[in-house]
């Protein structure tokens, strides 16, 4: 037990001084953290072996999706406003089902059939790379100011296209195993995850406003939002439908709904900020055992591969963004080129793709394993910075699309929301 606490307090202080020095070098913190663990991983000698396999224990224990990933959700789902949900979700849906498959086919056909790999590792890597990271893309757009509908429409795109990717991913797992491909179940299946994970979401916000009617006090409130999102986490993976779209349901119906009829600014801002603090730890443990979790020789000796392949990645990530969104709409605009470069830009990958390597099968896991972990690295070393740069440098002039007046909102989060009476229409859309 000790030794369990001893290594907590070093992640947390490791943790600190990333946030610390980041600031200095104006470098996000998570791409510290994904550069100390890696460092960590091939420390000789024992000293950091218990924080190493702490957080590879996540992974093993089933505990990483469940535990890390909805406070960092759920924190940022809050401050998304209704009017931008409703401007997106098409576009948004659009990228995560289509988009998704796109660029599963692409890439494992790419990689089958011109560079020659074998097929199944073709395809099962390219099932667990399809989907974007959640964490990582509510981090960066966390540091960088972009227009709040395109922030949305890439938050969105990759929290839905959890639920697509598993569903292929699983279609690849089945087919290797019993040798058929069954899509229309398949097709059933995605429906039931996404719909159930809805469903739910919003069953829970329901329950949970009903309960906060007779709260006052903000450490009751707080418990309260702690209870629903892990709740309709629990309740939607018990029911076998995507936990994860269920709290991101849960923070939109809270920020939009809940927080703003909370009796006391003083409770709604105790309740933001809670979840700002667990969200950075959340974000921290989510890159930190990223790094942690790479085996740094097998990936260095793979290194040509995981070239190739993450090239193949992001040429299949351009296919898929730039014909769906070029034949979208955002509040009855087709969107500019600047919005489908961050949407193509902040296609990184993550966490997901790590834990779904621990499920493919042991003939093809190493092969698939070094190039999922490499192609997650050089997504988080490469593109965040890249994205960044070019998210501050293209919207210093506000590259925006007009709101109707059915869609004005005030800017900002929830917080912002409480206190802020509603904009006149034809308002510009807001940079988060």
């Amino acid at each position: 037990m000790l030794q369990t606490e001893a290594t907590l307090a070093v992640f947390l202080g490791i943790a600190l001084l990333a946030a610390l020095v980041s600031r200095k070098v104006k470098t996000p913190y998570t791409t510290l953290l994904v550069i100390v663990g890696l460092a960590l991983s091939v420390t000789p000698g024992n000293l950091f072996s218990p924080i190493v396999a702490l957080f590879n224990s996540l992974v093993n224990g089933g505990l990483f999706i469940g535990l890390v990933l909805p406070p960092i959700l759920f924190e940022s789902i809050m401050s998304v406003r209704s009017s931008d949900f409703r401007a997106v979700y098409r576009p948004a849906l659009l990228m995560a089902t289509v988009g998704v498959v796109i660029a599963t086919v692409v890439v494992g056909v790419v990689l089958w059939k011109v560079v020659g790999l074998d097929p199944l590792v073709s395809f099962f890597f390219a099932a667990l790379i399809a989907p974007t990271d959640v964490a990582t893309v509510l981090e960066i757009f966390a540091r960088v100011e972009v227009p709040s509908r395109l922030a949305t429409l890439v938050e969105m795109e990759s929290i839905f296209n959890d639920a697509t990717g598993i569903a292929i991913f699983t279609i690849v797992l089945t087919s290797a195993a019993e040798s058929t491909v069954k899509p229309f179940a398949a097709v059933v299946d995605f429906a039931y995850v996404l719909g159930g994970g809805v469903l739910v979401g919003l069953a829970v916000a329901w329950g949970a406003r009903q309960i906060q009617r007779q709260i006052d006090d903000s450490v009751t409130q707080v418990v309260l939002t702690l209870v629903a999102v892990y709740g309709a986490y629990g309740i939607a993976s018990v029911l076998g439908t995507s936990g994860l779209i269920a709290v991101a349901m849960t923070g939109l119906f809270y920020g939009n709904s809940i927080m703003l009829r909370m009796g006391s600014a003083r409770i709604a801002q105790a309740t933001g900020d809670f979840w700002e603090i667990l969200a950075f730890i959340a974000n921290a443990v989510a890159f930190f055992f990223i790094g942690v979790s790479t085996n740094f020789y097998q990936l260095a000796v793979g290194f040509g591969a995981v070239l190739v392949a993450y090239g193949v990645v992001v040429m299949a990530r351009i296919t898929s963004v730039y014909p769906i969104l070029s034949l979208t709409r955002v509040g009855g605009s087709f969107m500019p080129a600047s919005w489908m470069n961050v949407a193509t830009l902040g296609g990184m990958r993550g966490a997901l793709a790590i834990v779904l390597v621990s499920v493919v099968p042991s003939s093809s896991r190493a092969q698939v394993a070094t190039l999922a972990f490499g192609v997650v690295m050089l997504s988080i070393l490469l593109q965040g910075p890249l994205l960044s740069r070019y998210a501050r440098n293209r919207f210093g002039q506000q590259d925006t699309l007009p709101l109707s007046e059915e869609d004005g909102a005030p800017p900002g989060g929830a917080g912002s929301q409480l206190l802020s009476s509603a904009p006149e229409a034809g308002e510009k859309d807001a940079v988060r």
